[in-house]
C-alpha cells in the first residue's frame, strides 16, 4: 500500500467516524462537536490539495512507506 492510499483511507475513516459521533441521528452519537472534527479533516484535504503539505504524508514517508511510482 501507498501513502497516497493510506492518506486517503484514513481522511475517510476520520470523517465517516466523526460524523458518525457528531450527528444526533446516529446510533453511535456522543457530542455534536465531532463535527468540527470533521470540518478539520476536509480543510486539512483541501490545502493539501493546493499546497501539497499534509502532516500524515510526512509521517508515513519518515515510516519507510513507499509512494506510488509513476
Amino acid at each position: 500500500m501507498t501513502v497516497e492510499r493510506v492518506v486517503r483511507i484514513v481522511a475517510g475513516t476520520f470523517v465517516l467516524l466523526s460524523l458518525a459521533l457528531g450527528v444526533e441521528a446516529s446510533p453511535l452519537f456522543h457530542n455534536v462537536n465531532w463535527l468540527w472534527f470533521t470540518a478539520f479533516v476536509g480543510a486539512n484535504l483541501f490545502q493539501s490539495g493546493f499546497t501539497r503539505f499534509c502532516p500524515l504524508d510526512i509521517m508515513l514517508k519518515k515510516a519507510g512507506v513507499p509512494t506510488a511510482s509513476r
